[in-house]
């Protein structure tokens, strides 16, 4: 059996890509408010800080910063997939596990997640977090995907409103 290591450092960041069991379900974008309500609740709570968030059809990714002295990502993770899937309808199919062990078939069991090494590491899994709709082709531009923290960074003046993931353009927060 694997194990699974993971880097539990209090007060830190980390970097999250949380995906669906059907990688072909619009169900994050079709329920977003449900969504957002469910992380709100979980923020109050248990509080981190969002510093990026992109919310695709059928995956999600994200920046967190934790509290001082609390590394418990994990729990926020299970509050957040637990409370999202209970309020929804039970219409997917599900495993012979799934059904064994009680589980809704909505969330791929396991998650990414990335400990940010330092500010070149931050800014990096930023731009990735909010340059993922057009990766995904699902925009041409990054400001056209409505469920990203994109525009809040936009309104801070992190990025200017046309960025659009181009390296040569450059982020607004650079000294260079």
């Amino acid at each position: 059996m694997s194990r699974y290591r993971r880097a539990r450092v209090p007060g830190a960041t980390y970097f999250f890509t949380v995906n669906l069991f059907n990688r072909r379900s619009d169900l994050l974008v079709r329920h977003i408010d449900l969504l957002r309500d469910t992380v709100r609740a979980t923020r109050s709570r248990h509080p981190f800080q969002i510093d990026a968030w992109v919310v695709l059809p059928d995956d999600m990714h994200c920046v967190w910063t934790l509290p001082d002295g609390d590394a418990d990502f994990a729990l926020r993770w299970k509050v957040i997939k637990f409370a999202f899937a209970r309020r929804l309808p039970k219409t997917e199919l599900l495993t012979t596990t799934q059904r064994s062990r009680g589980e809704r078939g909505i969330w791929q069991r396991r998650y990414w997640e990335h400990l940010i090494q330092d500010e070149r590491d931050y800014r990096r899994h930023v731009d990735y977090v909010h340059r993922n709709p057009l990766k995904h082709g699902l925009v041409e531009c990054v400001v056209d995907w409505p469920y990203s923290s994109f525009h809040r960074a936009v309104g801070a003046g992190v990025y200017p409103a046309g960025w659009c993931g181009d390296e040569a353009a450059g982020f607004a927060g650079d000294a260079d």
